[in-house]
Formats: structure tokens, sequence, C-alpha cells
């Protein structure tokens, strides 16, 4: 009997991982990148759409209505401008709320990292300690 070996590998297979955790973890990829990804990913159509050409081109015909047409175009670049001028206030705000809770996870871990030194510390000492008993009972 003659086994097709795309078939018989593919009936041993495990299927393809759907969640990005888990293709992370297949990868071996960075832990930091999947909830880069899952930020940004939402963005992506807006980041797009944000960067296609929205002003207006001048045509062939515009020899004839050149002041209309560059009217025109100074309303749109001082509406890009007023935009741009809210979407950066709008990421200032965000960078400034990521900083925040960045400096409170900072805080929190420097704590963790406090208590677990201390703890250390002390079972340093108290391993010494048992040490110094063993000795001196070994000793007699």
């Amino acid at each position: 009997m003659l086994i097709c070996p795309i078939r018989h590998a593919e009936a041993f297979s495990e299927p393809p991982p759907r969640d990005l955790t888990a293709v992370a973890q297949a990868s071996n990829m960075a832990t930091w990148l999947i909830p880069a990804l899952k930020a940004v990913l939402p963005h992506i159509g807006t980041i797009i759409s944000a960067a296609s050409p929205v002003f207006t081109k001048k045509h062939a015909d515009a020899v004839a209505n050149q002041t209309l047409l560059l009217q025109q175009q100074i309303t749109e670049l001082q509406s890009a401008a007023s935009q741009n001028a809210a979407l950066i206030k709008e990421l200032a705000a965000q960078l400034q709320s990521t900083v925040a809770a960045l400096e409170q996870a900072a805080q929190a871990a420097e704590a963790r990292l406090r208590r677990a030194t201390v703890l250390s510390v002390f079972a340093t000492l108290v391993a010494l300690a048992s040490l110094g008993a063993v000795l001196f009972l070994f000793s007699r």
C-alpha cells in the first residue's frame, strides 16, 4: 500500500494556530510584539486613508481658473493643518497617559524588586546561621 507523503504528514500535523499569542509562542516571537500588533492593527485602515493624497490636483484646464484652484488648495491646507493640530493634541494626551501608566508600572516593579531583595538577604542570613550552627555541632 502506497501512502502519499503529503497526506500522511497532514494527518499527523497540528492545525495552524489562529491566536496571535499561540503564533508567538510557536515561533519564539518577542513577547512585546503581540500587544504592539494588537494595538496597531485596528488603526491600519485609518493610517492608510490618512496617507493617501487628499488635496486637489491641478488639471490641464486649471490655467483658466488658477485663482479658484489656489483658493481651494489653501482651504484644503488650512483644513489639514487644523486636523493635524487636533490629532497631535489627541496623540499627546494618549502619550501622557501611556507615560503615566509606565511610571506606575515601574514603581510597582521597583517595589517588588525591593521586596525580593530583602527576602533574599534574609534567606541568605538564615542559611549562613544554619551553616554556622551545623559547623559548630560537628566540631564538638
